[in-house]
């Protein structure tokens, strides 16, 4: 697995933990910075690198499935640094700033686990201020090691998802595997159900 990780200063020593832990444990691991704690730095010019590295493993054909490809990206809260990676066709960001617990007892999912069960998940966008490093550790191996359940109605709006990549983007010619609707039909009439 090929593991792309970027962060801004927020996240620069959770990061540089994330990458030494990532490297002992064996994983493949590309690093586009911060290199270095500036905090003048602007997380958009680490996560974009990530991202793409992403999206184009994903839509490489010639790719060995087997071969994953995923990003991690860092920042204060995680969510800037979602919403740039989400902007690559392909890339499924989630944010995770510690599994939620409610105070009324509820019983609730874990995050890390949906976001790669049921949403295929393949960057991971994680919020420096909220997690201690054990947490992120922690997360980040439950989330490389969980798998896409690959159920129908995950697989539909996964399906979806990469219509409106192919739809509002003019990527390819909307004629994919699996795709059988029409793509403006799906942005002028929002018929996505």
């Amino acid at each position: 697995m090929e593991i792309h990780i970027g962060s801004d200063h927020a996240g620069f020593e959770l990061k540089e933990a994330l990458v030494d832990r990532l490297e002992k444990d064996g994983y493949e691991v590309v690093d586009y910075g911060a290199y270095e704690y500036d905090e003048d730095d602007d997380y958009v010019d680490y996560v974009a690198p990530v991202a793409r590295a992403v999206s184009e493993a994903t839509y490489d054909t010639q790719r060995d499935p087997a071969h994953r490809s995923v990003g991690i990206v860092i920042g204060g809260s995680g969510q800037g640094e979602a919403i740039v990676a989400n902007r690559w066709p392909g890339v499924r960001a989630a944010v995770f700033n510690g599994q939620y617990e409610p105070l009324d007892g509820r019983e609730v999912p874990d995050e890390i686990a949906l976001s790669r069960q049921h949403n295929d998940a393949n960057v991971l966008s994680l919020g420096a201020r909220f997690l201690a490093v054990d947490e992120a550790v922690d997360a980040v191996e439950r989330w490389i090691e969980t798998p896409f359940s690959g159920e129908e109605r995950h697989m539909r709006r996964l399906e979806k998802i990469a219509a409106l990549d192919y739809a509002i983007r003019g990527i390819g010619s909307g004629e994919h595997e699996g795709h059988d609707h029409d793509d403006d039909d799906l942005i002028d009439h929002g018929d996505l159900r």
